[in-house]
């Protein structure tokens, strides 16, 4: 097998003799490149950004910007990798390089002040830049008035169709962040030399199958699902990573190791994505960017719940079946994927089974997959109900843990509930069913008076505790608030399709 190497700013390098466990950041920073920088080491702050050659939704390959914290570098066997220093153009000897127009609007506009947070941001504000369809919507909302007055359609959007999403994972803590917001929103189209933009016309690399092994530790990609399962098998002590935004975490914070790491991100077969005439199917490896923009709001509760869950720096490694293979209690796409009724295939060397969601965890942290299993896919059934909402309640907008998550799927027809399915995370040791409040709901009207009686019965589902999130009495209070709120904004929206 080829020995594992990584291309950084276009020069190949061997990955060896970092050890496994080595994240992307380490790697970097051994070799000089400092502006990759570690401010919280759990994925939060975004100092640590660059981007990555991904295959492409709407070209060959997206610049993707991810964490370099939580990744292993071999995970990126193979692969292309962009710093802060790698986007800037090369002068003639003698001469200072020509800055990026990410970095050329930032220092015109005063967008850093010490310097720390500034590389980061430059890199998730390039993968913006670079994104295909950036500058065709903003030339689609260019006339409006709106944009006249304000400079965007919308406070979170530039009249240069730059989302500011794409920096919700990046903090600042001297600057402020109108200078910075005010770079994103300047930047224009990327030029036809510019050379990461032609780049997106090629594919981008091509999965590796890898072994890495240092000191006794390795890091295996299989090539297929069959291999994959076959060494699940064999190794009991394995542990399955795709985006490592959790596993991550337990390296840094917690120094965990791991004698075997078994990558899964890359399997063809854990990466598709289909609609057939009864189910949705989404592969469990997917990273949830890429679901959003494949499925492009055709799942409205999913479309709610991803700009919510994290941030778009995370969302561009964490997967599906990441984020249900934990088992956390406060992982957002569970109460989702409840309220939805969806179910996981679970793969094994023997074949495969299909789980509902709701009968998948089993405890905290804990589930019906067997050693030695992979969630596949989620199948998501169809139709969907009409009726959705993902209320997430935490301490920021964005970024952030829930304390409670509330997940609505109602099929309301002739102003009677016919179905309901609510999921909720942040309020038990699992994700779980609010099936008191589903069935106050059923056949009853939807009006003030049900839903009343309705949210005080979902203030009492599940057994909330006190942490540091937030208290036991105040998770109940807000699970009441959020069927109001549902109602409040369901009866608004049927207030203003009536005329006057």
């Amino acid at each position: 097998m080829v020995a594992a190497r990584i291309t950084v700013n276009g020069k190949e390098a061997p990955i060896s003799p970092a050890a496994p466990h080595t994240t992307v950041l380490d790697f970097l920073r051994e070799r000089g490149l400092t502006g990759t920088k570690e401010g919280c080491a759990e994925g939060e702050c975004g100092a640590c950004s660059i981007l990555v050659a991904r295959p492409g939704v709407d070209k060959p390959t997206d610049w993707v910007a991810v964490n370099a914290c939580l990744v292993p570098v071999a995970a990126l066997d193979g692969q292309e990798v962009v710093t802060s220093e790698g986007l800037a153009t090369a002068g003639e000897p003698g001469t200072a390089p020509t800055l990026h127009p990410v970095q050329e609007e930032m220092a015109v506009r005063g967008g850093s002040q010490c310097g720390y947070c500034t590389p980061g941001f430059i890199c998730s504000m390039a993968a913006e830049y670079y994104r295909p369809d950036r500058c065709a919507k903003a030339n689609a909302n260019s006339d409006s008035d709106s944009d006249s007055a304000h400079g965007s359609a919308d406070p979170e959007h530039g009249p240069n169709g730059f989302d500011l999403h794409a920096l919700s994972g990046n903090l600042c803590r001297c600057t402020g962040y109108r200078p910075i917001r005010d770079a994103a929103f300047a930047v224009g189209p990327p030029t036809e030399d510019d050379p990461l933009a032609r780049r997106r016309e090629r594919p981008a690399p091509e999965p590796v199958a890898t072994a890495y092994v240092r000191d006794e530790a390795s890091f295996l990609r299989p090539g297929t699902l069959t291999e994959a399962l076959r060494l699940l098998r064999e190794r009991a002590d394995a542990v399955v990573v795709a985006g490592s935004t959790d596993w991550g975490v337990e390296v840094n914070i917690r120094s965990r190791r791991a004698n075997c790491v078994v990558a899964v991100d890359r399997l063809p077969e854990l990466r598709q994505l289909s609609i057939g005439s009864d189910h949705v199917e989404i592969g469990a490896a997917m990273t949830l960017t890429e679901i959003e923009r494949r499925l492009d709001d055709s799942v409205p509760l999913l479309a709610g719940l991803f700009p919510q869950f994290a941030s778009r720096l995370i969302r561009n490694s964490a997967t599906l079946g990441g984020n249900l293979g934990t088992g956390s209690p406060i992982g957002d796409s569970a109460p989702a994927l409840l309220a939805l009724e969806a179910s996981v295939v679970l793969a094994a060397a023997d074949g495969e089974r299909e789980v509902p969601l709701c009968d998948y965890f089993t405890g905290y942290r804990q589930s019906v997959r067997r050693p030695g299993e992979l969630i596949r896919a989620v199948r998501i059934p169809l139709p969907l109900s009409p009726v959705t909402a993902f209320h997430k309640i935490a301490k920021r907008r964005f970024d952030d843990i829930s304390s409670v998550a509330v997940a609505f799927a109602l099929d309301i027809e002739d102003g009677t509930v016919r179905t309901a399915r609510i999921g909720l995370g942040g309020v038990s040791a699992t994700p779980i069913r609010a099936l008191a409040t589903e069935r106050a709901l059923e056949g009853e009207p939807w009006a003030a008076r049900t839903v009343e009686a309705a949210a005080r019965v979902l203030q009492a589902e599940g057994t909330p505790m006190d942490d540091h999130r937030a208290s036991a009495a105040y998770r109940c209070a807000m699970l009441r608030q959020s069927l109001l709120k549902l109602y409040a904004q369901t009866t608004e929206q049927t207030t203003e399709a009536v005329p006057s």
